[in-house]
């Protein structure tokens, strides 16, 4: 199973790790993948940039999308990284998510990723077909 490790900040972490010499930051982060890549269970991760530069594009029924210049958002409601985990259960993920090295006020948001067994039901569906093949193909690069 994959799951995903949202990385989210509040006011309180952020005023936080301000407090902390940014090289420590690092090499916490760096000994937590290492972990993570020795244990195998490390797919993917990434931090993401300041919001400041980033863009919402926002879809609605009457017009063309929207596009609206960062930051965007509350401080909450920003995603600022992620890990993608391959585990075997719910509980690796949650055991991995309670080792990250975050400060006071920082949150994980821990959600399974969707596989071919969620779509069960439109298996016959071509793109559902060619999504598999892609993700094969994906795998094999």
């Amino acid at each position: 199973m994959k799951y995903m490790l949202i990385m989210r900040a509040t006011e309180e972490a952020i005023a936080a790790s301000a407090e902390v010499d940014f090289t420590e930051i690092i090499n916490a982060m760096g000994r937590y993948n290492e972990e993570m890549i020795n244990a195998g269970v490390l797919a993917a991760g990434e931090g993401l940039s300041d919001p400041s530069e980033g863009v919402v594009v926002a879809f609605s029924d009457d017009d063309e999308p929207l596009v609206t210049d960062g930051p965007y958002g509350e401080v909450h409601e920003l995603f600022n990284g992620f890990w993608i985990l391959q585990v075997s259960s719910r509980e690796e993920a949650l055991e991995w998510a309670k080792k990250a090295p975050l400060g006071t006020g920082s949150k994980l948001e821990v959600r399974r990723i969707n596989d071919e067994t969620d779509f069960a039901e439109f298996a016959d569906n071509e793109y559902i077909q060619k999504e598999k093949g892609w993700r094969e193909q994906l795998a094999s690069e």
